[in-house]
């Protein structure tokens, strides 16, 4: 039997509507435009059969788009959100702001000042506004999601965890330990070859990832940063340098570099010598404390919801209860041991 990816849009919760600029209203919410159609893409309605679906077709609340194999779609909402599809997924109209993704990828880019939005993907949550991300939620339980431009605020409902994830970074959710693990820099210029990005029209926010692919680059451009770094530490070039001497320019920048630019540091740094990625990370993580937020602490998150972060996300780290490196997490998923119930 065909396997079919599940993209579910819950109602819209008023206290979502009520953060939402006085110039949109429930109907802009309730319906979208189908603009763009790859191959296999039908509109399915209430009680009858599935028909090929055309393009400028309005799909309203309580009509579904539904994909096919190797076939994709995208929908545009009256202040201009776009959501595309990937393959086999079926996408049921029912508000546009609240998304709860089943299985399967999606792509949703959320114009600035509009609002926000919210995207639950089995037990986590993604406060957004103002971005554009792409997100895959794996059979085996794994989340990814990615922030190609913006800010996102994720959340583990069942122990009120929270990170926010920034534009260049990728946060994936381990079902095997239940918890998000710390964002990892991405090549956004590879996260482009998406056929959720690649086989579409432009993006209305292509110029702000092209900004931020730009300063990744650029922290490793010949006579950049890291360049003029890594011949002070006495290598030739940032590929001719040991490990050693690589950290050592690496380190060397990153105490000097402000807060706010430390994230393009890294980005950078990853980018060249992927080989050194873990290094990288201890290191940055090692200048930037991270909050904890448990509890009755974990209301903050409630202010994301539907909202324009104006603020950072409060962020937690849970240490794990007990150390296992599986060679690959969804393949050879590791055991408890004897007694660990997970609690």
């Amino acid at each position: 039997m065909e396997r079919r990816y599940i993209l579910l849009v819950a109602p819209v919760a008023l206290a979502l509507v009520s953060g939402l600029p006085s110039d949109l209203s429930a109907e802009d919410l309730a319906e979208a435009k189908v603009t763009q159609v790859v191959q296999d893409v039908k509109v399915v309605s209430s009680g009858a059969a599935g028909r090929p679906v055309v393009v400028n077709e309005t799909v309203r609340q309580g009509n579904a788009v539904q994909t096919g194999t190797q076939s994709r779609s995208e929908l545009t909402f009256k202040d201009q959100t776009i959501t595309r599809l990937g393959e086999k997924t079926i996408y049921n109209i029912g508000g546009g702001r609240t998304i709860e993704l089943g299985s399967g990828q999606f792509l949703l880019y959320v114009p600035k000042n509009k609002g926000g939005a919210q995207v639950k993907m089995g037990p986590v949550t993604a406060a957004i506004t103002g971005t554009t991300v792409l997100g895959n939620v794996l059979p085996n339980g794994f989340v990814e999601f990615t922030v190609l431009e913006g800010s996102a605020c994720m959340h583990l409902d069942s122990v009120g965890q929270a990170v926010q994830v920034m534009g260049g970074q990728m946060l994936v959710y381990d079902p095997v330990y239940r918890r998000l693990e710390d964002p990892v820099e991405v090549d956004l210029q590879q996260q482009l070859s998406s056929p959720l990005v690649r086989d579409f029209r432009t993006l209305p926010s292509a110029g702000l990832i092209e900004e931020q692919i730009q300063s990744q680059h650029q922290v490793a451009a010949p006579n950049g940063d890291l360049d003029r770094a890594v011949r002070a530490a006495g290598a030739a070039s940032i590929q001719s340098a040991t490990p050693d001497q690589f950290m050592a320019a690496f380190n060397s920048l990153l105490v000097r570099y402000p807060p706010s630019q430390r994230r393009t540091l890294v980005a950078g740094a990853v980018r060249a010598r992927p080989d050194l990625a873990d290094r990288i990370s201890a290191a940055a993580r090692g200048v930037q404390p991270v909050r904890s937020y448990y509890g009755k602490d974990a209301k903050d998150y409630k202010e994301y919801k539907g909202k324009e972060i104006a603020e950072p996300c409060p962020t937690n780290y849970i240490p794990p209860q007990y150390v296992i490196t599986p060679l690959t997490p969804q393949v050879n998923s590791p055991e408890r041991p004897p007694g660990n119930n997970g609690d």
